[in-house]
C-alpha cells in the first residue's frame, strides 16, 4: 500500500499541484516551497485525527487567505433599481456557485486484502508504468503486472457563510461523480491505509502523553488496549485534599474564606473550598498524564519532554517501530527527521524507517537523509510565481557516472541540491577561496558585499573546467540559478558555460594563483610569509622568504593547491589588498542574486551624489 498521486488545489501557498510519489521519497525544495504543505495535505485526507480538529482548517489555509468568492459590483451611471438588485442577484448566484475550495486528491494503489474488501465498491485500476488510472475497455488489461487495484479520495474544505465556520470532509472521489450523494471516507476507512504523520516542531511534544491521537495513544489502540485506569484514578484525586497538610499553611485561609462566604451566600450557593488535583475529567488526565525518563546516570527522572531534542526524536523512532510491528501496511510522513541528530544517527533512522513502513515519506535539508535516498527517489519541487507546485526529476550529466556519483560527488550533489542558487567552480582552490573572499569583503565593508551564505549561494565543485557545462546544466533543469566560477576558457568551452549559467564569472589568468598574485599588494604578500608554516622544501629553497614573497607564495600556492592555501590569504587581507577581479566578481554576483537590492542601493548613493553636488 501506498500514496502513488497527490493532487492540489487552493490549499496553502499552493494553486495547483500534481505529485506523484515512490514507495520511499524524500521531499526537497527552497523553504516555502510546499514540502510541508503536501504532507499537511496527505493528512488531511488520510490522516484518522486531522478531522477531530474543529475547525480542520481555517484561513489561512486557503490559498492567498481567499475563503469568501470576492464580488465587485459596479453598476453604471442612472442604473435603475430594478436594474441594480437584478445585477446584484446574478452576481451573489454566481458567487455562490464559485465559492473557494480547497481540494485534494490522493490515490493509494497497492491495496492489500483487507482494503479491497473493505473499499470494494470504489476501488479502481491503477497503471503503475504510466501513472494514470486504467480505463480502457478492455477488462483483460487488469491482469498484466503494472496495473494494480486503486482507490482514489478527496478532501473537501470550506467556508460556510450561515455557520460562520470552516467545515471539511473526505469523500470517495468515485461517489463525487458516480453516486447520488458522497460517500464519506470515514475514520475507520482512514485507519485501515494507516497513515502516519510526524511533524518536524512537534515530534516528541506529545509522544508519551495519553492524549487522542498521541504516539503512545496509537499504540494502544493498535495493541487493542484499552487502560482501565481512569475511575481508580479519578476517585484517588478526588479523595486527596492538597491542603490538608497543615505544613502547607493553606488551611486557615480557606476556612477565613469560607467563613466570609458564609456571611454572603445561602449554603446551597456553594461553600467549603478546597483544593484538589485537576479537572478530575479522563480528558485532563489524558492530557497531564506523561511519561518520566531518568537523565544522566543517576535515578532521577524528568518528564520526557524535558530531554535533550535528539533524545527525544530517537525515542520517537522507538516508538515508530512498536506501531509498525503492529502494523506492517503504515505510510510514514517525516519532516525533516535530521533535528538534533548527529549524521551517523539521520542516517539510522531513515534507513529503520524504511525497513518498518510499506512508505516513508521525508522532507529534509540534510546531504546525510539525502544521501540515503536513490535519485529516482529524490522528488525535486519548485513552485511558480502563480502558485503552481512543480515536480522535477534528477539527470546526472553525461561526465558524472552513477559510480563517480556515489563515490566522491555525491555529498556536494546534495548540497546543491537544497540551495537555491548554485555556484558551480571549476575546481577546489575556486570553490573554496571564493567564499572566503565573499565572507572577508562583506566583514570589512557590509553596506557594499554580500557573503554568499547571505545570499542563499551553494558553491559546487566541478573537478574541472570541461565538467562545468555539464554541472550548471544538471542544477539548472532542476529550477535553480546557476553561475559559474573559473580562470580563462577558450572560446568553446566558454560558451558551453554561458548557455547553462546566468553568470559566468571568469578571469584572465591561467590559473587563480596567478590572478590573486598579481592582483594584490606586495605588503600583503610579506605579512603572508610570516603566519604561515612553511614547508621544509620550500623554507629552504628561499631563505629570505620576505624578499622573495612573490615566488615563495607562488611555489606555495602550488604546493597547497586545493588545501585552502590561497583562501588563508585572502581571509587576512584588506579590501584594498583584495584583487580588483574578486571584488567586481563578488559585486556581480549581488547584482544578479539580488537586483532590485542592487538598483535601490545605486540609486540611493545617486541621490546622495547629487545632494553633494
Amino acid at each position: 500500500m501506498r500514496v502513488s498521486r497527490i493532487r492540489i488545489e487552493n490549499f496553502r501557498g499552493v494553486k495547483s499541484a500534481e505529485v506523484f510519489l515512490p514507495s520511499h521519497g524524500v521531499l526537497i525544495g527552497d523553504n516555502n516551497t510546499g514540502k510541508t504543505t503536501i504532507l499537511e495535505a496527505l493528512d488531511l485526507a488520510l490522516g484518522p485525527d486531522r478531522l477531530n480538529r474543529k475547525p480542520p482548517v481555517d484561513e489561512h489555509d486557503f490559498f492567498k487567505g481567499v475563503y469568501i468568492p470576492v464580488t465587485v459590483l459596479e453598476p453604471a451611471e442612472g442604473a435603475l433599481g430594478e436594474e441594480v438588485e437584478a445585477a446584484e442577484a446574478d452576481e451573489e448566484s454566481a458567487a455562490e456557485s464559485n465559492e473557494p475550495k480547497i481540494k485534494i486528491e490522493v490515490t493509494v494503489v497497492d491495496l492489500t486484502d483487507e482494503q479491497k474488501a473493505v473499499f470494494g465498491d470504489y476501488a479502481e485500476f491503477w497503471d503503475t508504468r504510466t501513472n494514470t488510472l486504467y480505463d480502457e475497455p478492455n477488462p483483460e488489461g487488469v491482469d498484466v503486472d503494472s496495473v494494480t487495484e486503486a482507490i482514489r479520495v478527496t478532501f473537501h474544505g470550506w467556508y460556510d457563510s450561515e455557520e460562520d465556520d470552516f467545515e471539511g470532509k473526505t469523500y470517495f472521489t468515485r461517489s463525487l461523480t458516480e453516486s447520488e450523494k458522497p460517500e464519506p471516507f470515514s475514520r475507520k476507512h482512514k485507519q485501515v491505509c494507516g497513515f502516519l504523520y510526524l511533524r518536524s516542531i512537534r515530534t516528541g511534544s506529545r509522544a508519551l502523553s495519553l492524549e487522542r491521537g498521541s504516539l503512545l495513544d496509537i499504540i494502544l489502540r493498535l495493541k487493542e488496549v484499552r487502560p482501565q485506569m481512569w475511575e481508580d484514578t479519578l476517585a484517588t484525586l478526588s479523595e486527596t485534599n492538597v491542603a490538608s497538610n497543615p505544613n502547607l499553611g493553606i488551611s486557615p485561609v480557606l476556612e477565613s474564606i469560607n467563613a466570609a462566604l458564609k456571611k454572603y451566600v445561602p449554603r446551597e450557593w456553594g461553600i467549603e473550598p478546597h483544593l484538589k488535583v485537576s479537572n478530575l475529567t479522563r480528558e485532563h488526565l489524558r492530557k497531564v498524564i506523561t511519561a518520566f525518563i531518568a537523565t544522566g546516570d543517576g535515578t532521577h527522572a524528568a518528564p520526557f519532554y524535558r530531554q535533550g531534542t535528539g533524545t527525544i526524536n530517537m525515542l520517537v523512532l522507538a516508538m515508530l517501530s512498536q506501531i509498525a510491528e503492529d502494523r506492517q501496511n503504515v505510510i510514514f510522513a517525516m519532516e525533516e527527521p535530521e533535528t538534533a541528530i548527529p549524521p551517523y544517527a539521520q542516517k539510522r533512522i531513515v534507513h529503520e524507517v524504511r525497513k518498518l513502513a510499506s512508505q516513508t515519506l521525508f522532507t529534509s535539508h540534510s546531504p546525510y537523509v539525502l544521501e540515503e535516498f536513490s535519485l529516482d527517489e529524490t522528488i525535486v519541487l519548485a513552485r511558480d510565481t502563480e502558485g503552481v507546485l512543480m515536480q522535477r526529476s534528477i539527470t546526472l550529466p553525461g561526465n558524472v557516472k552513477l559510480k563517480r556519483y556515489r563515490q566522491e560527488f555525491r555529498t556536494r550533489f546534495c548540497e546543491g541540491l537544497l540551495a537555491r542558487r548554485v555556484l558551480v567552480a571549476e575546481g577546489a582552490t575556486e570553490a573554496s577561496s571564493f567564499p572566503v573572499a565573499c565572507r572577508r569583503l562583506e566583514e570589512l565593508n557590509p553596506d557594499i558585499y554580500s557573503s554568499l551564505e547571505a545570499l542563499g549561494v551553494c558553491v559546487v565543485d566541478a573537478g574541472s573546467e570541461t565538467n562545468i557545462p555539464g554541472m550548471a546544466q544538471l542544477y539548472r533543469e532542476l529550477g535553480k540559478h546557476t553561475f559559474a566560477i573559473c580562470d580563462r576558457q577558450d572560446d568553446g568551452n566558454k560558451k558551453l558555460i554561458e548557455a547553462q549559467v546566468d553568470l559566468l564569472l571568469m578571469h584572465r589568468e591561467k590559473g587563480v594563483e596567478d590572478m590573486v598574485l598579481k592582483g594584490t599588494t606586495e605588503e600583503a604578500l610579506k605579512r603572508f610569509t610570516q603566519l604561515i608554516d612553511w614547508p621544509q622544501h620550500l623554507s629552504q629553497k628561499y631563505p629570505d622568504l620576505e624578499a622573495q614573497a612573490a615566488a615563495a607564495l607562488s611555489d606555495y600556492f602550488t604546493w597547497s593547491k586545493g588545501n585552502w592555501g590561497i583562501a588563508d590569504f585572502i581571509a587576512q587581507c584588506s579590501e584594498v589588498e583584495i584583487p580588483e577581479w574578486l571584488r567586481e566578481a563578488a559585486l556581480q554576483l549581488k547584482a544578479a542574486c539580488t537586483p532590485a537590492e542592487v538598483e535601490e542601493a545605486a540609486a540611493v548613493q545617486g541621490a546622495e551624489a547629487d545632494g553633494a553636488n
